[in-house]
């Protein structure tokens, strides 16, 4: 496939741009049941040049959620945290990008921080056309 980054291969900027953010309870065998849906915008971040940061915007339980993140991606491994606040993580995000989905798919799973309830939940972010 032309233009078909490996997971191995992408580097954080080509993280940059919006992301379709599609969530379920790892309780729920397939997604079809129990998703939740939402963005993620990642850009440079302004201290770690081979790292993202960006803003999350979900709904989870009728309730609308927005929450800083910042992470990386280093051979093909995602890694995120999520923080409500900007101080304390609330939430990590490990994941894999997937061989194929051409650097444009990431699937993993979000765990709450050890002092956050909830519970772990599966994920997928799909880059959103036209950022690339």
């Amino acid at each position: 496939m032309p233009n078909c980054t490996a997971p191995a291969d992408l580097v954080p900027a080509q993280l940059y741009g919006r992301w379709q953010l599609n969530t379920w309870p790892q309780s729920v065998p397939t997604p079809a049941s129990g998703v939740a849906s939402g963005t993620i915008t990642f850009e440079r971040h302004p201290e770690f040049p081979d790292s993202v940061r960006g803003r999350l915007q979900r709904q989870a339980n009728d309730q609308a959620i927005e929450a800083l993140v910042s992470g990386d991606v280093i051979s093909g491994e995602f890694n995120l945290d999520e923080s409500a606040d900007g101080q304390r993580i609330d939430a990590v995000w490990t994941g894999d990008v997937t061989p194929a989905g051409c650097g444009r798919e990431i699937r993993g799973v979000r765990l709450p921080a050890q002092d956050q309830a909830g519970e772990p939940m599966n994920f997928v972010l799909t880059k959103v056309p036209g950022w690339d």
